[in-house]
Parts: structure tokens; C-alpha cells; sequence
């Protein structure tokens, strides 16, 4: 399964943007998927994961402000991100949540930029 990331932007503090993450096969069998993300000189960190069953968990920078959602049908993840604060600015990618959940880690794609600039 290959995983793209699109959906980032330039967007002044306070706004808003919906990123999104489609897989190349089916996600059925993934047991948790996530969106990480890296800013400038920063080391990558997982921003939200979401399980099969639909079970949800965020940094705690994101929590309130950020939603992530998984549409099997469409082989997708979402996450939308409101109230967005300079602090988000950052490269997006998507990825499974990794071995502890039983699942391996795919390529990193390219990932998509979120820049949150007045």
C-alpha cells in the first residue's frame, strides 16, 4: 500500500484546512493509521492515530482543535484542522501507527506542507 497526502496549504492563523490521505489498496486490514508531522529542524512526531474500530488519539497540541476520521469505503484518512496556530506549520504525512499495533510501517511519502502565516 502506497499512501498520499494532500490537501495542505497557506492559511493566516485561526483558519482551517482538511488534509487528506488515500491509499493505493484497501486500509480494511490496517489496524491503525496516523498523521505525523515534522517542522523545520524538528523531529517528526505523530500529531493523531485512528483505529479500526474507530477509537482516536492526539498529541496534546492538537486536541480540540484537530479531528482525524478514516472512510474505509474510500480508502482515506482525514484530518481536519481548525483554530490552526503558527506552531502547525509543518510537513504532513500519513502512515500506519507501526508495529506496536501489528502493523508495518509503509514508505514516507512526500507528505504535504501546512504553513500558518498572518
Amino acid at each position: 500500500v502506497q499512501l498520499v497526502e494532500t490537501g495542505g496549504g497557506l492559511v493566516q492563523p485561526g483558519g482551517s484546512l482538511r488534509l487528506s490521505c488515500k491509499a493505493s489498496g484497501s486500509i480494511l486490514s490496517i489496524n491503525g493509521l496516523g498523521w505525523y508531522r515534522q517542522a523545520p529542524g524538528k523531529e517528526r512526531e505523530l500529531v493523531a492515530g485512528i483505529l479500526r474500530g474507530g477509537r482516536t488519539t492526539y498529541t496534546d497540541s492538537a486536541k480540540g482543535r484537530f479531528t482525524i476520521s478514516r472512510v474505509t469505503a474510500e480508502n482515506t484518512v482525514y484530518l481536519q484542522m481548525n483554530n490552526l496556530e503558527t506552531d502547525d506549520t509543518a510537513i504532513y504525512y500519513c502512515n500506519t501507527l507501526g508495529p506496536r499495533l501489528g502493523d508495518a510501517y509503509v514508505g514516507w511519502g512526500q507528505g504535504t506542507q501546512v504553513t500558518v502565516s498572518s
